[in-house]
């Protein structure tokens, strides 16, 4: 197992995406963060906190299952375990930036696209990923890298975060 990322480098990582949001998207913009289960969801939060406190107003923030969505649901799990969604404002001409922990292959992003479209027609959805990879199968990118990782085809990156592992790292395995 090799860290590339630490607890600091996690922590400034998240503050330059959020700045990067913010310089995008715009400060006056109606925007929102969806987080994909479960640590995209974490990194949303994360993210909300950083830059409402930037702009001095409260950002949307919901978190996104997309269990029922994934294209492999049927080879990879026996009885899948959905979780809910919690989105409790209109994503309809919002511009919505999806959070998620590590962008691989694309096929999470399709599914939380596909899961989203079904809950109303964004203005716009900008993905947001703290560790980005190569390896992708779908024609998907991410608007917002916190960190491109070298890793190979047969080596996993692994992002560990303190509200479910206690502690903040990204590692390769």
């Amino acid at each position: 197992m090799k860290v590339i990322l630490k607890a600091e480098q996690v922590k400034g990582v998240l503050d330059e995406l959020a700045e990067s949001i913010v310089s995008a998207v715009g400060r006056d913009a109606d925007f929102a963060f969806i987080g994909i289960r479960s640590r995209g969801e974490v990194i949303a939060q994360r993210l909300e906190e950083i830059v409402s406190k930037r702009l001095k107003r409260d950002i949307p923030c919901g978190t996104l299952d997309i269990t029922l969505y994934r294209d492999d649901l049927s080879s990879r799990y026996n009885q899948p375990e959905v979780r809910t969604t919690e989105i409790n404002f209109d994503i309809s001409d919002k511009v919505i930036i999806l959070v998620d922990d590590v962008l691989h292959t694309g096929r999470s992003t399709r599914a939380a696209i596909d899961a989203l479209m079904d809950m109303g027609r964004p203005k716009a959805i900008r993905l947001a990923v703290l560790v980005e990879r190569s390896g992708r199968e779908l024609p998907i990118q991410a608007e917002y890298i916190g960190y491109r990782s070298d890793a190979v085809e047969k080596e996993h990156v692994q992002v560990h975060l303190s509200e479910s592992d206690g502690t903040d790292e990204v590692t390769i395995e």
